[in-house]
């Protein structure tokens, strides 16, 4: 797999929604290769399509526990607040405090176009809702409360 470049804020692939994906082929199967190379080259805990300048609803995540990959990714259930400090790879060097909601349930498709549905909790809800966001063209600097400070690389996440 390769190594893609990681568009940073003020570029436009960043500000569109996504479009669904449809049917599994090999190039979809090269770009999530590439994401999860991407991310985990970078140290990131996730990863949304748009942040390699692909418009298509795929995220892959991992944090800590094993990678996983979300196709055309929905909210369909949240619960609880937490509130703490969010970076992101699209914005290096900087990082902001974020309210999200401590508990997400999400329903996607794997890489194998197999629906799933998943539930997660504090660092893994906040990354869910992190990367959905970017499928909708949105960034948590929006969401910054207080606007964004300096973070030393060894603290990104």
């Amino acid at each position: 797999m390769a190594i893609r470049k990681i568009r940073e804020l003020g570029e436009d692939v960043l500000t569109k929604s996504c479009k669904e994906v449809t049917k599994m082929n090999l190039r979809t199967k090269i770009l999530i290769g590439d994401m999860l190379d991407t991310m985990y080259d970078s140290a990131g805990v996730g990863l949304a399509a748009p942040q390699v300048g692909v418009l298509k609803r795929i995220a892959t995540i991992d944090v800590g526990e094993g990678p996983v990959v979300l196709i055309n990714p929905v909210i369909v259930e949240t619960d609880g607040e937490q509130t703490g400090e969010e970076g992101c790879l699209s914005v290096p060097g900087k990082a902001g405090i974020v309210t999200r909601p401590n508990y997400v349930k999400v329903r996607a498709l794997n890489e194998n176009m197999e629906e799933i549905e998943l539930e997660a909790e504090e660092l893994f809800a906040r990354a869910c809702c992190h990367e959905i966001d970017h499928l909708d063209g949105k960034m948590y600097v929006d969401l910054a409360e207080g606007g964004l400070h300096d973070v030393k690389p060894e603290e990104e996440e």
